[in-house]
């Protein structure tokens, strides 16, 4: 007798049809909806750089309130489609965080993302940090200057033992070594800064100290 292969499989194919139409508008709607979380970290970011912390603050809070949605959609099996809107999400509040020079930064459980985005998210913002050291040493501020790399080497230097787990997070090895070659950057600029300064400095007082200098006049 031949076997109805049809009508004994049909239950499952609309099983999975079902489950795969879901999984697909999940999909769509957290594609659309983390692109506009990504654009409102970004747009944050900017608006710090330019002083306007109340229309960043704004802006992150909808971002935040966003990603609480979306996770619900995410489930499990799409987490991935949130990953870099997170990602953003903390490079945006520990950029605030230092700005606002708080002793402690955000933690994962204050933002509410997982353990990969808070890694990466927190790579991130050593170069947002970098320009912040740029703008203080323009405007002479060199303790400044020297705080803010501090910070870039100690987010630096708490990430860096996770290295082992590149294989599991995307994207983290590369993301050290971008961090490791800005602060390298930066060290150099504050160093030669430093010695600069020395350097005035020696002159300055050496003109006092001669006859008819300007410490005689």
């Amino acid at each position: 007798m031949p076997v109805v292969v049809t009508s004994s499989i049909q239950g499952s194919l609309e099983a999975i049809d079902k489950d795969l139409k879901d999984v697909q508008e999940r999909r769509e709607k957290l594609i659309k909806g983390t692109r506009d979380a990504v654009t409102l970290c970004s747009k944050s970011i900017i608006a710090m750089h330019h002083g306007q912390l109340g229309e960043a603050a704004e802006m992150m809070g909808q971002a935040k309130a966003m990603l609480v949605e979306f996770r619900v959609h995410a489930g499990d099996d799409l987490y991935r489609y949130i990953a870099v809107a997170e990602q953003e999400l903390v490079e945006a509040y520990v950029l605030r965080a230092v700005m606002e020079g708080s002793s402690q930064l955000p933690s994962m459980a204050d933002l509410e993302v997982s353990g990969p985005s808070y890694l990466t998210g927190l790579l991130d913002c050593v170069g947002e940090i970098k320009r912040l050291v740029y703008d203080r040493m323009r405007s002479g501020n060199e303790k400044d200057a020297e705080s803010l790399f501090a910070v870039m080497e100690d987010i630096y230097g708490a990430v860096y033992p996770f290295a082992v787990y590149d294989n599991i997070v995307a994207g983290l090895r590369k993301k050290l070594d971008v961090a490791r070659m800005l602060i390298e950057d930066i060290r150099a600029v504050v160093t030669e800064e430093k010695r600069r300064k020395a350097m005035v400095d020696a002159i300055d007082g050496l003109e006092k100290r001669l006859p008819g200098g300007r410490g005689n006049i």
